[in-house]
C-alpha cells in the first residue's frame, strides 16, 4: 500500500475541544475529521464534499507530533452581530464587542500520512502536496491561523500484527493491546478524547481516546495491528 507523507505547520493552532464553550480549549493535534478537511481544501473538496470523498472507508490517516506541545491563552474580540448588524460602540444594552479567553497552540507542527483507495483522488492528492498546489486556503483549525505544508515522501507500507515496536504517531487506544505501553523515561504521555468519523451531516459517530507523547517522541508500545513504512518508522492509522 501507497502513503503519502507531508508536513503541515504554522505560527498557531486551535482545534476546539467539543466539550468547551465560554473559554475554548484546543486539542494538542488536529483530530481525524479536521485533517480530512485540510485534504479536501488541497484537493478542492468542499465542507460538505470532504466528508464522504475522505470518509473512513475511503481513506486512512495517522498523525504524527513534529514539536512539542506548547498551548498559550490569548483574548479574542468577537463582534457583536445581533439583528443581522454590526454595532460598532456600545448602544443601550447592546455591547459593541466580547472578548474571549481563548487557548493557541504555539508553533505547531505535525506530519500526516495518507492513504486512499482511489487511485485518483490519491494521485491528485501527490501531485498538488508535490507542487505546494491548493484549491481552498489551508489553516491549523480556524481560518485566520493560516498554515504551511511541504512534501516528505510517497512510501510503501507493510501491515503487522501484535508486536512491539516504537510508534511514531498518536495511538488510538483501541489499537493497544492490554498492557501494551512501555512507559519510559524523560517522555509525557498524554491522552485525549476526540472525535474520529464524521458523517456528511456533520454528525461526529466515533469517539475515541488518543495516546500521545507530548514531545513528539515515539512511543513504545505493543499494538494489535500497525503499519510499518519503508523508511523503519511504524504507524497507526484512525
Amino acid at each position: 500500500m501507497k502513503v503519502l507523507a507531508f508536513d503541515i505547520y504554522g505560527d498557531f493552532g486551535h482545534f476546539k475541544k467539543f466539550y468547551t464553550t465560554s473559554s475554548p480549549l484546543t486539542f494538542s493535534f488536529p483530530p481525524p475529521p479536521t485533517v480530512r478537511g485540510m485534504l479536501g481544501a488541497i484537493v478542492g473538496a468542499d465542507k460538505i464534499e470532504y466528508l464522504e470523498v475522505f470518509s473512513h472507508k475511503n481513506c486512512k490517516i495517522a498523525i504524527r507530533i513534529l514539536s512539542p506541545v506548547k498551548k498559550i491563552r490569548m483574548g479574542i474580540n468577537y463582534i457583536n452581530t445581533k439583528d443581522n448588524c454590526w454595532i460598532p460602540i456600545q448602544k443601550g444594552s447592546h455591547k459593541a464587542r466580547t472578548q474571549i479567553r481563548t487557548e493557541f497552540l504555539k508553533d505547531p507542527a505535525y506530519r500526516i500520512y495518507v492513504s486512499h483507495n482511489d487511485e485518483s483522488v490519491f494521485s491528485k492528492l501527490v501531485d498538488h502536496v508535490k507542487e505546494h498546489k491548493t484549491v481552498y486556503t489551508l489553516s491549523l483549525g480556524l481560518s485566520e491561523l493560516l498554515a504551511d505544508f511541504k512534501y516528505v515522501g510517497l512510501w510503501e507500507v507493510t501491515e503487522g500484527h501484535s508486536a512491539e515496536g516504537e510508534i511514531a504517531t498518536v495511538i488510538p487506544m483501541s489499537a493497544i493491546e492490554d498492557y501494551g505501553i512501555r512507559f519510559e523515561e524523560g517522555k509525557r504521555y498524554l491522552k485525549e478524547r476526540v472525535s474520529v468519523d464524521m458523517n456528511q451531516q456533520r454528525v461526529v459517530e466515533r469517539y475515541e481516546d488518543v495516546l500521545f507523547e507530548a514531545q513528539g517522541k515515539p512511543i513504545y508500545a505493543r499494538t494489535k495491528v500497525y503499519w510499518e513504512v519503508e523508511n523503519g518508522e511504524r504507524i497507526v492509522f484512525f
